[in-house]
């Protein structure tokens, strides 16, 4: 090992790969020589040798020198080497023919280096300067990184990108790493090899994971769907392997993949449902060459929106927020991500009548997307006046104000909290739709209102939370083994509020397909297997009893509701009480003015009021139920 460790800890000289290529010029000449006259040259040709092989050796030294060829570190060789070498070797024979063709038409009908001896030379030159570096790589890494201490590594996908894959695990002599199978849905390539590696179908994926010491599954195919993607990575964790992620081309640097790219598989990616389908020419009339504010714009919910509603050309987009840091990171996202002008930036807080009204009478917005409210449960079931100073008066002063300013579309983003509910949140949170509601009847602004579930990576969803735990030791801590949740991703959300805008008339609770509940359990387990820990050896779940307020599981639509179908088959419309405007608007006033006396039953007590259906869960207003 120390010998290798000699060969091979210093880079060679630059000057001796110069000399060497050089000599493999010498010799690639006089192989042509031999094999054009059969391994016995006339004396007539011998004579020539000195002009000829001075002449072809100062070339190519000059083609060298000006084009580096001997810079590069060969036991690092790639394929760019490889094409600058071929280009240079290619660029001298050229060369070689223009003087041939110099002497013969115009000195003295002769020429200095027969075709034949040019073409040998060329593909003699080429092959080994290449194949000789290839050949030096190959031994510097089998050298330095034995078979036998190589992990096997599956690629599914053999196409363009499983090709590049493997050649950057070849490439890269620190991963340690040799390609034992590719795995490929078309039929056509299995049996085939590619690269020296047999092709399987995905029905040899648990024969080869139950016979093989295989560390890493790397998914390399751009388009592979979720569910796909679902039934690989399960298959893998039966067997303790790692799912690793090819990035989109979009992301490789200089359009060249390297293996520090090549990421673990995310629980976000195994949640995702197929692209929705989106009627991109609706939206398209409805927000082009509009003002249109986000109120929340900082949040997750809010940001996305508005990187959504950049494609569709609105004339501005004002982003309204009270978070100062998030506001700025937005800013600087839009400025350096999106180069867009088209946006004003402006702090302010919804609840605060006079700073709003400023905001309209500035920008006078024709469309609002209030995404703005508190959404964190058990920290609103502690702080119930907080609650509906945000969430219902926040959301008044908006929704009048539209109204005021003659707003065209408000699309208020609610939650499956607000069905049932059973804290303080989502009581709000109901209250808050029941109040639009009623003032689409009042007025020309259409008020529509968009319910779904947990986003996934939103701020205070559970799946950071599990990943903050697993990285820092654990345990994972779980309310209770049963409770589930419907889970969607921020960018799906967003889609289905910008469709849900655009096909609302007025009036409507679009509720979203969350396809199948997930058990937080199941998703705690799936979550340690994807880091490679083993649950109960490296990482434990410890159960915390149900927070405050929470449900055991959750729900999209009221008991007494029913839905009816739209164009759209991931939303539909909630069938709900109608509430009068008059009445709702007083008793929404009177709960407003308890926030002054900072008394939390009276609060609750009058909410309760307002939504009957509200039924506290595992909290202190039990009793006021």
């Amino acid at each position: 090992m120390k010998t290798i460790d000699f060969l091979f800890q210093r880079n060679t000289p630059r000057w001796v790969i110069f000399f060497i290529d050089l000599g493999i010029c010498l010799f690639s000449l006089v192989l042509a020589y031999l094999v054009r006259f059969n391994f016995s040259i006339p004396p007539v040709e011998i004579q020539a040798f000195p002009i000829v092989f001075g002449l072809v050796l100062f070339i190519r030294a000059i083609s060298f020198y000006f084009t580096k060829t001997y810079q590069g570190i060969v036991k690092y060789t790639s394929s760019k080497d490889a094409q600058r070498i071929f280009t240079v070797i290619t660029a001298g024979s050229v060369i070689y023919v223009l003087i041939n063709c110099i002497a013969y038409f115009g000195i003295n009908k002769k020429f200095p280096i027969p075709f034949s001896i040019i073409i040998i030379d060329y593909m003699a030159t080429a092959f080994l300067m290449i194949s000789l570096r290839v050949m030096f790589k190959a031994l510097y890494l089998e050298l330095t990184n034995p078979n036998k201490d190589k992990r096997s590594v599956i690629i599914f996908g053999a196409g363009e990108s499983g090709i590049i894959t493997k050649r950057t695990l070849d490439r890269d002599a620190g991963t340690k790493y040799k390609v034992l199978a590719f795995i490929d849905d078309n039929a056509k390539k299995h049996g085939k090899k590619l690269e020296g590696v047999t092709i399987y179908g995905i029905e040899k994926l648990n024969e080869l994971l139950e016979h093989n010491d295989v560390s890493n599954l790397i998914i390399s195919v751009q388009s592979l769907s979720p569910v796909r993607k679902q039934r690989i990575v399960d298959i893998c964790l039966a067997y303790d392997t790692k799912v690793l992620n090819v990035p989109p081309v979009t992301n490789w640097i200089n359009g060249e993949l390297s293996f520090k790219q090549i990421k673990k598989v995310q629980i976000e990616e195994l949640l995702e449902r197929e692209p929705i389908q989106l009627d991109k020419e609706d939206i398209k009339k409805q927000l082009t060459d509009k003002v249109i504010l986000v109120t929340g714009a900082a949040g997750s919910i809010g940001s996305e929106i508005v990187r959504q509603l950049i494609p569709f050309n609105p004339k501005k987009i004002i982003l309204l927020d009270q978070a100062e840091s998030p506001l700025y990171e937005m800013e600087m996202e839009l400025h350096d991500k999106f180069k867009i002008q088209s946006y004003e930036i402006v702090m302010g807080d919804i609840r605060n009548k006079e700073r709003m009204e400023n905001v309209f009478r500035t920008f006078h917005p024709q469309i609002v997307f209030h995404s703005a409210a508190y959404k964190h449960v058990p920290m609103m079931e502690n702080n119930p006046s907080e609650s509906i100073f945000t969430n219902v008066l926040g959301t008044k002063t908006i929704a009048d104000l539209s109204v005021e300013y003659k707003v065209e579309k408000f699309v208020m983003v609610s939650t499956d909290k607000a069905v049932n509910p059973t804290n303080v949140m989502g009581a709000s949170k109901r209250i808050a739709e029941i109040y639009t509601q009623s003032l689409n009847k009042k007025s020309t602004t259409k008020f529509i209102t968009t319910r779904f579930g947990n986003v996934l990576g939103s701020s205070g969803s559970v799946i950071p939370r599990f990943r903050h735990q697993i990285e820092t030791g654990g345990p994972i801590t779980i309310t209770h083994p049963d409770i589930t949740r419907y889970f969607m991703t921020i960018p799906e959300a967003c889609q289905l509020v910008l469709e849900a805008g655009a096909m609302g008339k007025g009036g409507e609770i679009f509720i979203f397909d969350m396809g199948d509940s997930v058990k937080i359990y199941d998703l705690a387990v799936k979550m340690i297997k994807l880091s490679g820990l083993v649950l109960d050896k490296d990482i434990r779940i410890v159960y915390t009893g149900l927070r405050p307020g929470e449900k055991l599981y959750e729900e999209l639509l009221a008991d007494h509701e029913n839905t009816l179908p739209t164009h759209h088959n991931q939303i539909l419309i909630a069938k709900v009480k109608e509430y009068d405007f008059d009445s709702v608007s007083n008793n929404i006033n009177e709960l407003i003015t308890l926030f002054d006396k900072q008394d939390n039953n009276s609060i609750v007590k009058k909410m309760k009021e307002l939504v009957p259906e509200y039924k506290s869960n595992n909290s202190v207003y039990v009793n006021l139920d």
